[in-house]
């Protein structure tokens, strides 16, 4: 192998001399270390012609607001069932307890990790190997997946917000999680020290997550009295029920059965087929995440149609990091020059950003607008429920322009209704299985 050679000092003169030698170079550290990168590198021009109008808007009241955790792949999918939830019970605002929510999914996490190890340490796999400190690196990490969320509202259901709110753990989620991780730690460690007690490791390291899960978040309701004043001030009562029946009873579309679409631009892996990420998921004996690879162009119908057609958001999960305006609430692939600041040219497609580490999906979110082109079929911009306040952005809402959607949009949940025969067939098919590592199994945070 090549020796490492070192940054020799006459090599840092010549960096030093050809940095100097440029008057473009010291007029941008002169504006960059006063001003910023993000307010040198705006492009004026893209930001002010990036509007906030739209030919269909759905209207999904006031923004969530996930704060100091990484739960937005449940915000955005309790918003779109919030909508619904609305419709149904007549109200002009509503919000799910998020909180219940992860709760319950940081629970089965607890039994599905600690199970998953389990078999791999009788199955004799090293404690260094690459996928056992893959599984122990984030172990206890607030991201997800739009089908884990969905196997937790079937299994537990939701409860509205006021009835069991938000606590200092659920809004700012670092320290349980890292006693959590460390807890889990501690199992593993136990199981490779002692192969025969395994069961017995999981059962007290079960019942010490559930411990410190209940002390952080409060104990979730089995049951609750259901009683609202619809937006007309009309009061309805309907008795007690439990979380999965009111889960059942008022968001009643179908959502458990969505079906997630992902553009994975990688050549090798074929469009029109199952992609499955190995030990990745929440509720043992749940759906496992897997999703259809299907052509950007197809996701953005999907999305448009669900959007003009059935007027309701709809779950996805993008990159949101680059190009991104967090103040003003837009993103676009042009928006701001980086490179001209730089003289540095960033020239990888979305396939090469996926393959070498630089984008994933991190972030999840809902769809509640696009602006369509008189044409009826082009796209011009989509507006987006974030959840992370109403305090910036267009009270929290953001607009996208669609170049953006094409190179940094990962992953969108439908109906499957809406695939056609060749997609439906392509379902029922066993899925490409990816490592626990690969970039699509990226959980949004």
């Amino acid at each position: 192998m090549d020796q490492i050679t070192p940054l020799s000092a006459e090599a840092l003169d010549n960096l030093r001399q050809e940095f100097d030698a440029s008057e473009h170079n010291h007029l941008a550290m002169n504006a960059v270390t006063v001003a910023g990168i993000q307010n040198v590198a705006r492009n004026y021009d893209r930001a002010r012609r990036l509007q906030r109008r739209f030919s269909t808007v759905v209207d999904n009241g006031t923004v969530t607001h996930q704060d100091h955790s990484g739960r937005c792949w449940l915000f955005s999918s309790l918003n779109v069932a919030r909508f619904i939830a609305k419709k149904n019970l007549g109200l002009k605002e509503f919000e799910f307890s998020q909180n219940y929510a992860m709760y319950y999914d940081k629970l089965e996490r607890v039994n599905y990790f600690l199970k998953d190890v389990a078999a791999l340490v009788r199955a004799g796999e090293p404690s260094d190997s690459r996928l056992m400190q893959h599984l122990l690196h984030d172990v206890m990490g607030d991201g997800g997946q739009w089908t884990m969320a969905m196997n937790v509202y079937k299994k537990y259901g939701a409860v509205p917000k006021d009835l069991f709110p938000e606590t200092a753990s659920s809004k700012n989620t670092g320290e349980m999680n890292t006693q959590l991780s460390a807890l889990l730690h501690t199992a593993v460690a136990h199981m490779y020290a002692n192969k025969a007690q395994i069961d017995e490791i999981i059962a007290r390291t079960t019942d010490a997550g559930h411990r410190i899960l209940t002390i952080h978040l409060g104990e979730p309701p089995k049951s609750f009295d259901w009683e609202w004043t619809d937006a007309d001030g009309n009061f309805h009562r309907d008795g007690e029920i439990t979380p999965v029946d009111f889960w059942k009873k008022y968001v009643n579309a179908g959502l458990e059965d969505y079906v997630c679409l992902v553009d994975d631009p990688r050549v090798e892996h074929p469009k029109g087929r199952k992609i499955g990420i190995e030990h990745l998921g929440n509720v043992a004996g749940g759906d496992p995440t897997e999703y259809l690879n299907v052509p950007n162009e197809f996701m953005k119908d999907c999305v448009r149609r669900i959007l003009t057609e059935q007027g309701i958001p709809v779950w996805f999960g993008a990159d949101c990091h680059p190009m991104m305006d967090r103040e003003s609430g837009a993103w676009a692939t042009d928006l701001f020059e980086y490179g001209r600041v730089y003289n540095v040219d960033f020239d990888m497609n979305k396939q090469d950003r996926v393959r070498f580490a630089d984008s994933a999906m991190n972030h999840a979110m809902a769809f509640v607008g696009v602006d369509v082109a008189d044409d009826g079929k082009t796209t011009r911009r989509w507006r987006v429920e974030n959840s992370w306040g109403e305090k910036i952005a267009d009270k929290g809402y953001f607009t996208m322009s669609d170049d953006w959607f094409t190179e940094y949009v990962y992953e969108v949940a439908v109906p499957r209704t809406m695939l056609p025969a060749e997609y439906q067939a392509a379902l029922g098919e066993p899925a490409i299985m990816l490592p626990a590592w690969d970039p699509m199994g990226a959980l949004a945070d």
